[in-house]
């Protein structure tokens, strides 16, 4: 069957219908990655009244806020999440050790170190990959769908899934707010993207949520790059 039209006919649906369809389908196992922001905590809010135990991929880089670790330990103790560190080949002290402060001289091969590579290891096993991206977080994003058939530098093949690809930031805050979706701290301090606190300060006004990460010198880690589409 072909990809194109199925893809097309999911961007008709709301995410709730995304998940359940594809469920229903029976197109394999299935995993979110999370870095417990908010678009994150409502795909896997959705997701888990279906899929209870599903994998919940979380890229520990070793560097992330001490409130985003707290927020993490919480939501899995109160939501029963099955949690799967993914861990780099590295430690912060090895790689810093051997290479210095990636993140201030070259931050694209310390997200490839300790971001990319890891989780293209970590998807392996899995058929359907659900995330939180929307088109509006930044331009790199304009032009997501909802599903998507990506390719893992293995040469597996998996469907990548954005429930959320067609909302705004105010849809996602309505939906944590009508349904007690606790949210991460950090967001009550102006941020709006979250990654890793060497790497992430607070967007300028009116500026684009994604401005804030990396001092505005890219707008991606790779993640959602380094995978190929093949449609």
């Amino acid at each position: 069957m072909s990809r194109q039209p199925i893809a097309e006919q999911y961007e008709t649906l709301g995410p709730e219908e995304v998940i359940d369809r594809l469920l229903d389908e029976n197109r394999g196992a299935a995993c979110i990655t999370c870095s417990f922001q908010a678009e994150d905590m409502v795909v896997l809010h959705l997701l888990r009244k279906r899929l209870p135990q599903v994998p919940v991929l979380f890229l520990e880089t070793g560097y992330h806020f001490a409130q985003t670790y707290a927020y993490r330990d919480r939501m899995v103790e109160s939501w029963h999440l099955n949690l799967v560190n993914v861990m780099p080949a590295q430690s912060v002290a090895e790689q810093e050790s051997e290479l210095g402060t990636l993140y201030r001289t070259d931050p694209s091969s310390c997200c490839q170190r300790r971001k990319v590579e890891p989780l293209m290891k970590a998807l392996e096993p899995f058929d359907l990959w659900f995330t939180g991206l929307r088109r509006e977080q930044s331009p790199a994003r304009k032009n997501l769908k909802t599903v998507e058939d990506h390719l893992l530098p293995n040469g597996r093949r998996l469907l990548k899934v954005s429930p959320l690809a067609a909302w705004d930031w105010k849809q996602v805050w309505r939906y944590t707010a009508e349904h007690g979706v606790e949210h991460l701290a950090l967001y009550d301090q102006g941020y709006r993207s979250i990654g890793c606190q060497p790497c992430t300060s607070v967007p300028a006004e009116g500026a684009d949520p994604r401005s804030g990460r990396w001092g505005g010198a890219k707008l991606e880690c790779g993640i959602h790059t380094f995978s190929k589409k093949t449609e």
